[in-house]
């Protein structure tokens, strides 16, 4: 059903409370991770963060963005954490109050190294050859 104002294929912003839950099973799975309770070598070496947690409007499912710190293997991160995935969902089910629990799928979150490009372009010798040549009152002026 297309909402009134709203294309077919024009995503909705998240809803208050989808926020707000999805901040609460990011908290939770820090939680989890920063104590250690998860027991997989391979997540413990891995040192994985959650930045985000996006929910769907229905709060039955949840994707958890996670980054491996250190380099490590995103493939790898995502793979143990979705080994884990049921034990994970149980223990966000006790640390929150909702009706159901959302499923949870874990997808490596890049925006990290999307900014490490973008801030080596913007640092790269062209670029800042191409800023050298503006003159003084153009510089620092948003278009």
């Amino acid at each position: 059903m297309v909402q009134h104002g709203q294309s077919q294929g024009q995503a909705r912003a998240p809803s208050q409370r989808q926020l707000r839950v999805g901040e609460l099973v990011r908290h939770a799975l820090a939680e989890i991770l920063a104590r250690g309770e998860l027991m997989d070598d391979e997540v413990t070496r891995m040192m994985i963060t959650v930045p985000e947690v996006r929910v769907s409007p229905d709060l039955r499912n949840a994707t958890v963005y996670i980054t491996p710190l250190g380099g490590g293997d995103p493939k790898k991160a995502e793979k143990a954490m979705a080994r884990n995935a049921r034990w994970l969902r149980g223990q966000v089910a006790h640390r929150i109050n909702l009706k159901f629990a959302p499923d949870l799928v874990f997808r490596y979150d890049d925006r990290f190294d999307e900014t490490a490009h973008i801030d080596a372009l913007l640092h790269s010798p062209d670029v800042a050859r191409d800023l050298d040549d503006l003159p003084q009152d153009d510089q620092g002026k948003n278009d």
